[in-house]
């Protein structure tokens, strides 16, 4: 059985659309495409934002600021507001009602590029050149695993799949309940901070982020063999993103933790 982590891509996915009408098939380098629009409307978005927060008219908000707490237009914090729960809901939507993917997994990615513009500008500002590090060592793991992975140096054996599956939900299980310590107004301090154990947590946060991309590829693959519907490339390409955008803002914490042992 054909198992993965993310909870957008799982065998039962490709099984019940499968079941569905004929017509024409998810094709692998129809996901491809479609990916790589994906990415297109999340960088706009992610582009969009980036500039509200530091164009020159905000400059005077961002000058003469020290610490890690910076000021950022107002209109701003919505806008990332947006982007989280607006992205949460119709990314839960896809996920249920998969053959909306074609309009729901564009959305998607707009709204996470809210949120990803936002939140680069103000690690930017707080640690100059760290978006364009971060950008680079997603990418760089995305082509190292799927170069990897195309080769058989990896391989996802059931063992593999399981071990992993385990890993990703014991982290959910870390940040959820840091989340309701936060309503609380407590939080589990070790995990943010630059301290080793801070580093090691983020580390391995990346390495299992990282991982999970060699299943969605075995998925992908498996599922462009099955002969499913067309509008499954879109569900299989939002399914990709997710992930890439958990991995590139695991790296972005992982980086600002080293920044602040300098």
């Amino acid at each position: 059985m054909m198992r993965t982590s993310n909870p957008a891509l799982n065998d039962k996915v490709f099984n019940d659309a499968s079941r569905l009408g004929a017509g024409q098939t998810m094709t692998l380098q129809g996901t491809v495409n479609k990916t790589f629009v994906l990415l297109g409307l999340l960088v706009f978005s992610a582009a969009w934002v980036w500039g509200k927060i530091l164009q020159p008219a905000a400059a005077p908000l961002l000058e003469g600021i020290e610490g890690t707490a910076r000021a950022v237009p107002p209109s701003v914090g919505p806008l990332m507001m947006l982007g989280v729960f607006g992205g949460m809901i119709v990314g839960f939507v896809t996920i249920f009602k998969k053959t909306w993917a074609p309009v729901t997994a564009p959305v998607y990615a707009l709204c996470e590029g809210l949120f990803i513009g936002g939140i680069s500008a103000i690690f930017e500002i707080q640690y100059p050149g760290i978006v364009l590090q971060a950008v680079a060592l997603t990418f760089g793991a995305l082509f190292c695993l799927l170069t990897a992975y195309k080769s058989g140096m990896i391989r996802p054996t059931e063992n593999f799949k399981l071990g992993l599956v385990a890993a990703t939900g014991a982290i959910c299980l870390v940040y959820f309940v840091n989340l309701i310590m936060g309503f609380f107004g407590a939080s589990i301090p070790m995990i943010y901070s630059s301290g080793p154990f801070g580093i090691i947590f983020s580390l391995i946060v990346v390495t299992v982020a990282a991982l999970n991309l060699v299943l969605d590829f075995d998925f992908i693959e498996r599922g462009a063999s099955m002969n499913i519907p067309k509008y499954m490339e879109w569900y299989a390409a939002f399914g990709l993103i997710v992930t890439l955008v958990w991995l590139y803002i695991e790296i972005l914490r992982l980086l600002a933790k080293l920044r602040d042992r300098r």
